[in-house]
């Protein structure tokens, strides 16, 4: 098989050394090819080359949700195809939601061994992913989750902090969120975010708003953090928002939505986060968030600046994954 393997050199969890046994073990059982990534964009811009070119049979991604999301926009960058290399994800980011959705080690290491011993077997699966289009960027493919409002606002502090040289961690997380809470006293009590679905009122004053494409949406280092336990790969996408965020009442969503679960499959369906200020959607296909100001956005942790409109599709076996 012959395989590409797109390398993010900053990944936050793995070393160089480990890097060079991961591909020394990669390469006992596949033809691969390795590139470093060197700029933001690189990643998508080697898997969009790798899904044209001729012999390519597999991506493999080696970094964190960041890659992985750069990844999956190369390889659909002309939309998805039974022709397109499949992908394969180690994971080397601090968070590393999207492998560890897949049922992934969180370990680089272990995930190396399970991915060849998925190779040796034919193990993959088709997944649904999530496309998010708004006016001003090109439409953008999200694994795991998007976001409009005050959880795009946090990973917006976050990122900021980041560039001032703080490493990410889940403390900075909680941290920015917390200071993001006491600075947007406003939209807590009013939001400005319309949810509209077709064929539907309008659901109006959402504080943020929050789109899975899986459960978990992302985890405080071992926890899962899940605001729609339902979400999955194998239906369209799901929708958790909040239209009014007082102290008690945010307390009390937040011990909810650390206490939700992902249901296991034939299990009864999970009770997910609920209360007066609480709105959930389960498996939509078509819908739009609409602001009445421009208000952070997000797709799968990268924040994509603030946008008034943004629209939302669920395509089913929309990649092939090897798992």
């Amino acid at each position: 098989m012959r395989a590409l393997l797109v390398v993010n050199p900053k990944a936050t969890t793995t070393s160089g050394r480990t890097r060079d046994v991961l591909i020394h073990a990669l390469r006992s059982d596949l033809k691969l090819e390795v590139a470093e990534t060197g700029y933001r964009g690189h990643a998508r811009d080697l898997a969009r080359r790798a899904a044209v070119e001729d012999g390519v049979d597999l991506v493999v991604a080696l970094g964190g949700d960041g890659t992985v999301n750069e990844v999956v926009n190369g390889l659909l960058a002309h939309g998805p195809s039974d022709r397109l290399p499949r992908l394969a994800v180690v994971p080397g980011g601090s968070t590393n939601v999207f492998a560890r959705a897949l049922g992934l080690p969180n370990d680089p290491v272990e995930a190396t061994g399970a991915l060849l011993d998925a190779v040796e077997h034919g193990r993959e699966r088709a997944i649904g992913l999530g496309k998010a289009m708004t006016e001003g960027l090109p439409d953008r493919w999200f694994t795991f989750t998007a976001g409009l409002g005050f959880d795009a606002g946090v990973v917006g502090r976050v990122e900021e902090q980041r560039r001032s040289g703080r490493r990410s961690t889940h403390a900075l997380y909680v941290n920015q969120a917390l200071r993001h809470y006491i600075t947007e006293r406003e939209h807590r009590r009013k939001g400005p975010i319309n949810l509209e679905i077709n064929g539907q009122e309008a659901v109006p004053g959402l504080v943020m708003a929050i789109v899975s494409n899986t459960s978990p949406w992302t985890f405080l280092g071992n926890r899962p953090v899940v605001p729609s336990p339902s979400a999955s790969f194998d239906t369209d996408l799901d929708v958790f928002g909040i239209t009014r965020m007082t102290a008690f009442g945010t307390a009390r969503t937040v011990r909810q939505i650390l206490r939700s679960h992902t249901p296991a499959i034939g299990s009864a369906k999970p009770v997910g986060p609920h209360g007066k200020h609480v709105v959930s959607y389960h498996d939509v296909r078509h819908f739009t968030l609409v602001s009445q100001e421009p208000v952070p956005f997000q797709v799968d942790g990268d924040h994509l600046g603030d946008r008034s409109r943004v629209s939302f599709t669920g395509v089913r076996r929309a990649l092939r994954v090897i798992v």
